[in-house]
């Protein structure tokens, strides 16, 4: 009965995957019919994968049950020591909220190039220069691969009738 209480957190891994995997089915099984050209339709994926996720969650739960504990990571250039890095996580998170306000009002070519450089400069690159011209051009040509390439339309914004 200790094993039970000691791995409180571990059986909660499980039934979150649990929970995922039964959200992921049912979800599936809500979508719409369409006619399908083949044996794999809209629904064959997220079934496959809550049932992934339904296995594993009890596979987990029976291995902490029966006494199983996960390794605590060694790291190998993480120094578990020191405590969490927090300027270098708000960074990130202003970097992902700022695109996530300013890509309908701006669009993905302009949010997409504020998240990369807001991501490489909070992960600590300070060649400002170097890092704005590869996020413009990494932004744009995801942009591009899309809308072109996958048929997906992202928001253009304010560059719309330049790309």
């Amino acid at each position: 009965m200790a094993a039970v209480k000691q791995g409180r957190s571990e059986l909660g891994v499980a039934l979150l995957l649990l929970l995922l995997g039964g959200w992921a089915i049912i979800d599936a099984l809500r979508l719409p019919e369409v006619e399908t050209r083949g044996p794999v339709g809209p629904t064959t994926v997220p079934i496959a994968v809550g049932i992934l996720l339904v296995v594993t969650a009890v596979l987990l739960a029976i291995d902490i049950l029966r006494g199983g504990r996960g390794e605590q990571e060694a790291g190998e250039d993480v120094e578990l020591g020191q405590g969490s890095d927090w300027k270098t996580l708000g960074l990130l998170v202003v970097a992902f909220v700022a695109n996530i306000l300013l890509i309908e009002r701006l669009g993905w070519p302009v949010s997409g190039a504020v998240l990369f450089f807001g991501t490489t400069y909070a992960l600590g690159s300070r060649h400002l220069i170097r890092n704005a011209i590869i996020s413009v051009a990494l932004s744009v040509s995801t942009w591009y691969l899309f809308n072109l390439g996958l048929g997906i339309a992202l928001p253009v914004g304010i560059l719309k009738g330049i790309l």
